[in-house]
């Protein structure tokens, strides 16, 4: 069996197919898979890396703002589409692959396509409560569907969709919160973990601050902190503003980076973070209650949907960006530190949104495809 996996963009869309294609190599004996996607994308490092021959077709994306110079953009992301089409046949000439998957982003949709018009059967993964432009445009030619979320479906038109949930790490689902405190040399008192992604968002970096500032005062919260790359260089100054001398207080641990997230994951009581699909999926899958501030400044707002599922099912506060107030957040996370029952409900409401089986749907209603 022959799989191409098309993905592109961001990570939110490359490590799903990634984490798809490792299920089909290590369930299916026979199995070839190779990837495609933009060249300058994160998709041509991450694929290539994981041991995937990856093949570039060069596209981009159209801009909705008006202005002349995304007129000018659209004219050639136009041509480069076009242009695509004959490149995406050449590859699926060349490969045969029996079923086409893609995970979202723009670079699917010619491959996608062409493989419909080509008579290959296609499925789509979508990670979000509101589908991306590219999905609800593929959705009715695809043969399945995969969806995240239930909501989902109802921004989407009539297709043939499955929910199957958002793949998930292994690496997260096997700590326990003892072993990760152990790792961290961290007490048992309340640990509110808090980031904005590699980069570090403005936003976030503002609301940890605020809230450090709060509980340094009593020094009985842990609390892990991303300020990402560019916080850096803002971060340590919104503390002091607020006269808070992190290396006096042994119990935050402030870092540029969080790279062992799935440990900093199970240490924490309370997650304070962005909603991205996959990270979503993994405060799902770990029981975490969270407070979750929706980036404004993705494509259909869909972070806000996404949050909006979490907080509808009693697992996350969601506070917009625009209605940020410092009283009620510490309110909200006041509330959460001194209410055990508060925090053990929202953190079984989490639980039942999980699934953790993703990689083990999509792989069985594939292989149902070629059974019809």
């Amino acid at each position: 069996m022959k799989i191409l996996f098309v993905a592109g963009g961001t990570a939110g869309h490359i490590n799903p197919a990634l984490a798809i294609a490792e299920y089909f190599k290590d369930n299916l004996k026979d199995v070839e898979i190779e990837f495609a996607g933009t060249p300058t994308g994160m998709e041509s490092k991450l694929v290539t890396k994981a041991g995937y021959k990856f093949n570039p077709v060069k596209i981009c994306g159209f801009k909705r703002k008006i202005s002349f110079k995304n007129i000018l953009r659209n004219a050639n992301a136009l041509y480069l589409f076009f242009k695509s089409n004959f490149r995406s046949r050449e590859i699926l000439k060349k490969f045969k692959p029996n079923v086409v998957i893609g995970t979202g982003g723009y670079a699917s949709a010619s491959i996608l396509l062409q493989a419909h018009k080509m008579g290959i059967k296609t499925a789509i993964h979508e990670q979000n409560a509101y589908p991306g432009i590219t999905n609800r445009f593929l959705a009715k030619k695809a043969d399945i569907v995969f969806l995240a979320v239930e909501e989902a479906k109802k921004k989407l038109p009539p297709c043939n969709a499955i929910v199957v949930g958002n793949p998930i790490r292994k690496s997260v689902l096997n700590k326990t919160k003892k072993q990760a405190r152990a790792i961290l040399n961290m007490d048992d008192e309340f640990c509110i973990l808090s980031f904005g992604g590699s980069l570090g968002a403005v936003k976030i970096n503002e609301i940890a601050a605020d809230l450090i500032a709060w509980h340094n005062k009593f020094k009985k919260i842990n609390h892990i902190h991303g300020m990402g790359r560019l916080g850096a260089q803002c971060f340590p100054k919104m503390l002091a503003d607020r006269n808070v001398v992190a290396s006096k207080n042994p119990k935050l641990y402030i870092r540029n980076y969080i790279y062992n997230m799935d440990t900093c994951l199970a240490a924490a009581d309370l997650v304070i973070c962005r909603s991205g699909a996959l990270t979503l999926a993994e405060l799902q899958a770990t029981a975490k209650p969270s407070i979750l501030i929706p980036s404004p400044n993705v494509a259909e707002n869909h972070q806000y949907y996404n949050a909006k599922v979490l907080e509808n099912n009693g697992a996350a506060v969601v506070i917009e960006e625009r209605n940020y107030n410092k009283d009620f957040l510490i309110k909200v996370v006041k509330s959460f530190y001194e209410d055990k029952n508060k925090l053990l409900t929202y953190s079984q409401n989490a639980a039942k949104l999980a699934v953790l089986n993703t990689t083990k749907l999509v792989f069985n209603a594939t292989m149902n495809l070629f059974k019809t």
